[in-house]
């Protein structure tokens, strides 16, 4: 178990390194963020492989199986269960995943690896990206000068960053901006799984009343997840892509790149962000 404030069991890792300072090398040291390969098997057949920062595994799982449109309901896992070890006596890198019975149907193989950066990698074709999920109605509004806080209030749930420098981060947010859960990982998408995932064990599904923010840019595959949870409004300190913008624009999504103090830009649906004067 970690400490208060302390990062996630498997998240950090210590490897040897050689700091250059002021002309002088210095051995030691250095905490990097952890990555690990993680296999997703059905019924003891490879599903896929996930590069994540290990940590909530099954949340991330169940995020990930419910945003590819794989199940439906958690009532869909029957359980999530890891049959053996991996690459780390103390960490587990296979999840079994058992279905419920006429609830859903095990998918086929995928062809190759879904990395840390990539949150389409695998997909088979162009079609394949399309988003089967009804477009997003909330009545949710949150004035310009709370959202402007979330990223710092974000930034202070991250202890693994605090060690390696090198994780993003998700978090969920209630309108009056109350954290209600955040997740770490090496991968942007991997940390909106995790919180997806841990939205649908605790029966919060769709979000309709919360905001997600990301640590990093707004692209297509945070979009996507986004529908496919229902939320409403996505934020992020970074730029969004076109193909995000579009996507979020066709499903009432919106939008908010940028975010800072005192600025930030919308796509979408600007009624969902309040803004003070005209």
């Amino acid at each position: 178990m970690s400490e208060p404030g302390a990062p996630p069991a498997y998240a950090v890792v210590e490897v040897p390194a050689r700091r250059l300072r002021g002309g002088r090398a210095e051995e030691g040291r250095d905490r990097l963020a952890a990555e690990a390969p993680l296999e997703i098997r059905f019924g003891g057949r490879p599903f896929t492989v996930l590069l994540r920062t290990p940590g909530h595994d099954e949340e991330l799982v169940a995020g990930f199986l419910f945003t590819e449109g794989i199940v439906a309901a958690a009532g869909d896992l029957v359980s999530l269960g890891h049959p053996e070890m991996l690459l780390d006596a103390d960490c587990r890198n296979v999840v079994e995943v058992e279905l419920a019975p006429g609830r859903a149907v095990a998918p086929e193989s995928r062809a190759f690896y879904a990395s840390a950066s990539c949150g389409v990698c695998g997909k088979n074709s162009i079609a394949d990206l399309a988003v089967h999920a009804p477009a997003v109605t909330s009545s949710l509004a949150v004035p310009a000068g709370l959202l402007e806080l979330l990223p710092a209030r974000l930034r202070e749930a991250q202890p693994a960053f605090d060690a390696t420098g090198g994780l993003h981060a998700a978090g969920l947010f209630d309108a009056r901006g109350t954290l209600l859960a955040a997740r770490e990982d090496i991968g942007r998408h991997n940390a909106v799984d995790k919180l997806v995932g841990w939205a649908l064990n605790d029966g919060r599904l769709p979000l309709a009343e919360a905001v997600l923010v990301v640590s990093g840019r707004l692209g297509f595959e945070i979009v996507q997840k986004a529908i496919m949870a229902g939320l409403p409004l996505v934020a992020g300190v970074g730029a969004a892509s076109s193909l995000a913008a579009a996507l979020a624009e066709s499903f009432g999504v919106t939008l908010a790149a940028f975010v800072r103090p005192g600025s930030m830009t919308v796509f979408g649906d600007g009624r969902r962000v309040q803004a003070v004067g005209p």
